[in-house]
């Protein structure tokens, strides 16, 4: 119920952001937050903004939307092996958006806070004549030496990833129309994604990042931030069996299409088992899929019988 004394956007906070605030938040009545790290932990701070139209759809059901806000961010902490705290949030939405809307983005958001274990500490709320858009900071924490960087791969590290690759890009094409799958679960994975929060990576992966915008680009980014080339091949890469029933007519778009947010990481041999146990003990399934190397800078897809794949595009432009 809205309380009369408020204006109306401190009415809209108070009634669906404040139960979601934690400690620091000054249970969201000022303009900031304050936050004490724990003991022996370093700050990891990482943000991403969200467009209707171009990150989800603005008929998506709202708790999802909120969802995916958070899980994008955690997907950045996951991969540089920190831990979730809290987060900043910016929410900006046409004037005339139902209560219900935010009520929805609210409880979607709740439901991720008890999953992760991280709670909202302030943010901003504004109206736009434009689409929604909502951007989120998130902080978390890392032993120090622990964190993971996109720099650091040597040659002969393997490439590896976790979970499987291209659902997300299916579910999207599902979502147009330009794709049937009547299972529901390619477009379940566009929508909501599976952070690797928990996988212990620190001390075992020399470089790492999320896959956001397409597998064969964003290797290119690590190869580039290490001076290496990577050759990687096509069979190997993980698929769901309802990526593997779309056909091999969508590869090109598993390899290229984003929204995956699976870890892509740059392990020594070495250390491989040492990935292995702690998959398992995550329960994350992780599989290796090629090898960094010293010569030319690049990404080499190898198909059938080594040779290289040629593809049209290498991943999503956000310009």
């Amino acid at each position: 119920m809205s309380d009369p004394a408020l204006p109306p956007e401190f009415s809209l906070i108070a009634r669906h952001f404040r139960p979601l605030a934690g400690p620091g938040s000054l249970e969201l009545r000022d303009d900031a937050a304050l936050l004490t790290p724990p003991p022996g932990k370093q700050l990891v701070l990482t943000a991403d903004a969200m467009v209707a139209g171009v990150h989800f759809f603005a008929d998506d059901p709202p708790d999802l939307i909120g969802q995916k806000l958070l899980r994008v961010n955690l997907s950045d902490l996951a991969a540089k092996g920190a831990a979730p705290l809290g987060y900043l949030m910016t929410v900006s939405t046409p004037r005339g958006t139902p209560d219900e809307w935010y009520a929805g983005f609210a409880a979607g958001l709740a439901r991720d806070q008890a999953a992760f274990g991280c709670t909202l500490l302030g943010g901003d709320t504004t109206s736009t004549p434009g689409p929604i858009s909502l951007s989120l900071t998130i902080i978390g924490t890392v032993t120090p030496g622990l964190s993971v960087h996109r720099f650091g791969a040597s040659d002969g590290d393997g490439v590896w990833v976790t979970g499987t690759i291209g659902d997300g890009a299916l579910g999207l094409q599902v979502a147009l129309g330009a794709l049937a799958e009547p299972s529901g679960f390619l477009l379940d994975r566009y929508r909501l994604p599976r952070p690797r929060v928990g996988l212990a990576i620190g001390g075992i992966a020399s470089a790492g990042m999320d896959v956001s915008d397409g597998l064969v680009q964003d290797l290119g980014h690590l190869c580039r931030a290490s001076g290496l080339g990577a050759v990687i091949d096509a069979a190997a890469v993980p698929a769901s069996a309802a990526a593997r029933a779309a056909g091999p007519r969508w590869l090109e778009t598993r390899l290229t299409g984003g929204d995956d947010y699976e870890l892509l990481l740059a392990v020594p041999p070495a250390r491989e088992d040492a990935l292995r146990a702690a998959a398992a003990a995550a329960a994350i399934p992780v599989t290796r899929i090629g090898t960094f190397h010293s010569g030319a800078s690049g990404v080499m897809v190898a198909g059938p019988g080594g040779k290289p794949l040629a593809l049209t595009k290498g991943g999503w432009s956000h310009f």
